[in-house]
């Protein structure tokens, strides 16, 4: 099986600043990957040059068949398409419903046929226990509902990626650690899962790769 991520000696910055050096990674189909680190540690970073949002500033990487160095801005979204992103503040539009946010995408992303993405939106809403929920606004979800609803856009094309950023950052213990089972059962059906966290306690009960970025740097821990 191939890598459908592959990092070799990679550099990033941030406002002019080293915030990873020396970056090797190889990430195949259908992983469970946790990057663990504290705040400020590249985690973000890593993730955002995934998507094309932060540059490489030296080395090599390739996403999906994509060289990041030298792809033409007009390929990122195309790159995009191909990967679902969960936020820690769950980014939905506040001015209509959950359905409605979903519906935004696939509009966003190309789809036409009404028959076709409502069959869609339902998909993934009963994959996540929200498809009762899907009339409701953001403002009237919890948090963990909220980010159920992010999961579900996050899965609306089929992504080969899921990158999720401190998913569980703003919820309840309870709540998170059901929000992680979802994500290592979406793993589980093929799609790469990359989860940043600072919560060392998930990777005991949900197992996957472990890599940390302290030191500016990525290392894999051996469990």
């Amino acid at each position: 099986m191939g890598n459908i991520i592959e990092y070799t000696d990679v550099e990033l910055h941030r406002k002019d600043l080293v915030v990873m050096k020396h970056v090797n990674l190889q990430i195949q189909e259908g992983q469970f990957v946790y990057l663990l680190g504290k705040v400020g540690s590249g985690k973000s970073s890593l993730m955002k040059s995934m998507y094309a949002e932060v540059p490489i500033f030296s080395g090599s990487a390739c996403v999906l068949d994509n060289q990041l160095v030298s792809m033409k801005r007009s390929r990122i979204p195309y790159l995009r398409r191909q990967m679902g992103i969960v936020f820690q503040d769950f980014q939905l539009l506040h001015d209509r419903t959950a359905y409605s946010n979903l519906l935004f995408v696939l509009q966003a992303t190309g789809w036409t046929d009404k028959t076709e993405m409502a069959e869609r939106i339902e998909k993934v809403l009963r994959n996540v226990g929200m498809l009762n929920k899907s009339y409701k606004m953001p403002h009237e979800l919890s948090g963990g509902e909220q980010q159920r609803i992010a999961i579900a856009r996050a899965m609306l094309n089929n992504p080969r990626i899921i990158l999720a950023d401190e998913p569980t950052g703003n919820l309840d213990p309870a709540t998170g650690e059901a929000i992680v089972s979802q994500l290592h059962a979406i793993s589980r059906s093929g799609t790469t899962v990359i989860m940043a966290t600072h919560n060392h306690g998930f990777v005991s009960r949900f197992p996957g790769r472990v890599m940390k970025c302290e030191n500016k740097q990525l290392i894999e821990e051996s469990l």
